[in-house]
């Protein structure tokens, strides 16, 4: 199957360009802030992503963290690196200094992708070739949605400003089909048409907006 990835951030001029940045350093900053806020204690809790506790999304979004980067500067995937392990740069380190750490990667992350050079032509996903703007705009998308599933498996609402939302909603309405071939993304969840922006790309990533984390007995 041919793959097509399209994103509305592709696009030339500069201003757009600056756009871009700016929202993917935005994504960046909400999802460190987001594992920031989350207390370790709370790791071992379900999340929306099914078979996802707290402590594995924290996971996913660090290893994101450090795969955008490689994406950014063109740097290989190392190999005998494994989703089924914790982040290369959290081995080792007790949880109550994973936060940090992802602070650390975040920085290096936006730093990477603010050089203008990082969005042209091709690189790669974890081996996977993409043009490097698909990659930045569904970067973008991740590191707010898995934000979302950590602010929402702890009890917490996700503050999104407008334009981010609008960036994550082009960015997962690009990748949608591809993302459910994948199994990345489960079954669309109806949403209003009225409904907020970052409601409808919840739904379209296949999130329920009005998730809940269970009440312990």
């Amino acid at each position: 199957m041919s793959r097509s990835y399209k994103t509305g951030a592709a696009g030339g001029g500069q201003a757009r360009g600056m756009d871009r940045t700016d929202h993917l350093r935005q994504s960046v900053d909400l999802a460190v802030a987001t594992i920031r806020a989350t207390p370790v204690e709370r790791y071992a809790d379900p999340s929306p992503c099914a078979d996802f506790t707290v402590r594995l999304l924290v996971n996913h979004l660090a290893f994101g963290l450090l795969l955008a980067e490689r994406s950014a500067t063109r740097e290989p995937w190392d190999k005998t690196w494994s989703f089924d392990d914790d982040a290369p740069f959290l081995r080792g380190l007790p949880v109550e200094q994973w936060a940090q750490a992802c602070a650390r990667q975040g920085e290096r992350t936006a730093a990477a992708w603010a050089d203008p050079a990082a969005w042209d032509g091709d690189s790669h996903m974890g081996g996977t070739p993409m043009p490097a703007a698909a990659i930045g705009s569904l970067m973008t998308a991740e590191f707010v949605l898995h934000a979302w599933d950590v602010a929402a498996a702890t009890g917490r609402e996700l503050q999104v400003p407008a334009g981010l939302a609008a960036a994550v909603l082009d960015g997962v309405a690009g990748i949608a089909p591809m993302g459910r071939d994948g199994g990345w993304f489960g079954p669309e969840v109806p949403v209003p048409a009225e409904a907020p922006v970052f409601e409808r790309a919840l739904g379209l990533s296949g999130r329920n907006p009005s998730w809940r984390a269970p009440v312990s007995a």
